[in-house]
C-alpha cells in the first residue's frame, strides 16, 4: 500500500481557498484612510501570504477589485453613505451601481455580500430614513442580474444602536429606532437570508469603565466570568456578552433567525495616555485570542448553535484618519507590510519537544471547545522533522466516530476533496477506519483550500501538525 504521505505531499500545490469547514470564520477590514498604503496588486499578495482569505471593503474601489480578480478571496464591499440617498431614491441608480460595481468584476472577483452604508444610525447627515429602501433596491438590482443567491445584502450597524445592552438579557433597540428603521431592516434581512452586521469594539467598553470591567474579561484571557441574572448564562468574555445583547434585542422583536456576523472589531496598539488599555501587548491579546477563539467553534452562550463570524479591524494603521492616537493604530501591519506585533491567523497546533530539541513523535498538543486548554492526542503517526513550513491536517482520534463522519462527509461532498484514493478497493482505503479515512479527507480539503485560515478545523475534529504524518 502506498504511504498516506505521498499522497499528502502531491496536495500541498493547490489553489488557496476560503472556507472554514465547520468553524468560524475570519477575515480582516482593508481601510485605506492613509497616504502611504502599498499598491492594491502588493496588499493581495500579503493576504495570501497571511492566508487571509476574507475581506472587506469600505467602498468599490476599481483599482482594488481588479487585483483581487481570481484571488479567490471572498469580498464584501461598501456601498457609501453619500450614495445611500441615490441609491434609495432611484431604482435605476442603485441598478446602475450594481452593474458598475458587481458585474464589471463578479465572479471572478469573490464578492459574497454588500455592506450598504456604513454605521448610518450615527451619521451626522440624518440619512437612517434611506437606509432599508437603499438595502432594497441594490437587493432587486441584484435580483435582477440573478445574481441575489450569492451575494447578500446587509448594513453594519455601532452597538451604539441598542439602547441597553447590560446585561446581556435586557438588550433593547433604542425605541425611536425600532418601527422606522430596525424592524423593516430586520424582516428585510429574514426574507433575504442575510445576516445583519455589527460593529462591536470591547476596547471601548474597556476604556471608560476599567474600574469595572476585567482586562482579561476584555481580552479573552482566563477569568472567572460573569453570569448574567436575567438569563443565569455564564460570560468569559466581553465580545460574546455584547453580542448576545444584540441577539436579546433582536429577540424582543421576534426575530430570533437571524444572524449576526461582527463586521468590526479590534484593538488599537497605540493610544493617548487617556485611552486606557491602548497598547501592543494588550492588541495582540485581543486579536491573538479572538481568532482562536473563533477558529474552535461555537456561538455564543445566547446562541451556541450560531458559529462566530468576525472581519479584524484592520489590515494598517491608517495615518490620515482623524480623533485621537488609537484611532490611526488599529492595524495588524504597518504600511512598510512590517507585522505590528505577531498573531497566529490560522489555528496551529505546537509539537512537543524533548530535551534534544526532536520532535516526540506520537503527541502533538491540540485544543478543542470542550476543554479550552491543552490535550495530549495520540496521533498514532510516525512524523519526520521539516524545516520548510509545511503543515498537515490530520484527524482528532479522540472524537466519536460520528463527529469525524461528519467532516468527512462534508470534505468529500460539499468541501470538494478528492476522496477517491479512501473510496474500497482503492489505494488509500486500507486501514479502513473512520479515523484514517477523515485524517486523509481533511488533509485533502485543507491543501485544496491552501492551507487557509480555518480550514482543518472541522468542528473541532481536526487539527494542524509541522509533520507529516505517513502512515
Amino acid at each position: 500500500m502506498i504511504s498516506h504521505i505521498l499522497f499528502f505531499i502531491t496536495l500541498l500545490f493547490a489553489k488557496q481557498g476560503l472556507t472554514n469547514a465547520l468553524g468560524g470564520q475570519v477575515g480582516v477590514n482593508y481601510g485605506r484612510i492613509a497616504n502611504n498604503l502599498p499598491s492594491a496588486y502588493k496588499v493581495i499578495q500579503l493576504l495570501k501570504s497571511q492566508n487571509i482569505n476574507r475581506v472587506k471593503l469600505f467602498d468599490s474601489d476599481p483599482s482594488v477589485l481588479k487585483s483581487l480578480s481570481k484571488s479567490n478571496i471572498s469580498v464584501i464591499i461598501c456601498v457609501p453613505n453619500e450614495l445611500l440617498a441615490s441609491v434609495s431614491n432611484k431604482q435605476s441608480f442603485a441598478t446602475k451601481w450594481v452593474q458598475d460595481n458587481i458585474l464589471g468584476y463578479y465572479p471572478l472577483t469573490r464578492i459574497t455580500a454588500i455592506a450598504v452604508g456604513n454605521e448610518v444610525f450615527v451619521d451626522t447627515n440624518n440619512i437612517t430614513e434611506h437606509l432599508v429602501p437603499a438595502m432594497k433596491n441594490i437587493n432587486r438590482a441584484l435580483v435582477k442580474f440573478n445574481i441575489d443567491g450569492d451575494i447578500k445584502v446587509s448594513s453594519p450597524i455601532a452597538l451604539s444602536a441598542l439602547q441597553s445592552s447590560y446585561p446581556s438579557s435586557s438588550g433593547s433597540f433604542k425605541p425611536d429606532l425600532i418601527e422606522p428603521v430596525v424592524k423593516p431592516m430586520l424582516e428585510f434581512l429574514k426574507e433575504t437570508r442575510s445576516y445583519l452586521m455589527v460593529n462591536i469594539y470591547p476596547f471601548f467598553a474597556y476604556e471608560g469603565n476599567s474600574d469595572v470591567i476585567s482586562l482579561d474579561y476584555a481580552l479573552f484571557k482566563e477569568n472567572s466570568g460573569n453570569v448574567d441574572s436575567g438569563n443565569g448564562l455564564k460570560y468569559t468574555s466581553l465580545l460574546e456578552a455584547q453580542l448576545d445583547a444584540v441577539y436579546a434585542a433582536m429577540s424582543a422583536l421576534k426575530y430570533d433567525d437571524i444572524r449576526i456576523v461582527v463586521s468590526e472589531t479590534g484593538w488599537p496598539s497605540k493610544g493617548d495616555e487617556n485611552e486606557t488599555g491602548a497598547g501592543e501587548e494588550n492588541a495582540a491579546a485581543y486579536n491573538g485570542n479572538l481568532v482562536q477563539r473563533v477558529l474552535t467553534g461555537g456561538g455564543t452562550p445566547l446562541r451556541p448553535n450560531m458559529e462566530l463570524d468576525v472581519y479584524l479591524f484592520a489590515l494598517f494603521n491608517e495615518n490620515q484618519k482623524g480623533g485621537p492616537t488609537s484611532e490611526r493604530n488599529y492595524g495588524l501591519f504597518y504600511p512598510n507590510e512590517e507585522k505590528v506585533y505577531d498573531i497566529s491567523l490560522t489555528a496551529v497546533v505546537p509539537t512537543k519537544q524533548n530535551n534534544k530539541g526532536k520532535v516526540q513523535a506520537p503527541k502533538v498538543e491540540v485544543h478543542t471547545p470542550s476543554t479550552r486548554g491543552p490535550t495530549a492526542v495520540d496521533t498514532g503517526a510516525t512524523v519526520t522533522t521539516t524545516s520548510n513550513g509545511q503543515t498537515w491536517c490530520v484527524a482528532n482520534g479522540k472524537l466519536r466516530t460520528e463527529k469525524l463522519q461528519a467532516g468527512i462527509d462534508y470534505a468529500c461532498g460539499e468541501g470538494g476533496a478528492d476522496c477517491q484514493p479512501i473510496q474500497p478497493g482503492a489505494v488509500c482505503y486500507d486501514p479502513n477506519t473512520v479515523e484514517a479515512h477523515a485524517s486523509y479527507a481533511f488533509n485533502s480539503y485543507y491543501q485544496k483550500e491552501g492551507r487557509a485560515i480555518g480550514t482543518c478545523y472541522f468542528g473541532g475534529a481536526a487539527y494542524v501538525v509541522t509533520q507529516p504524518p505517513s502512515e
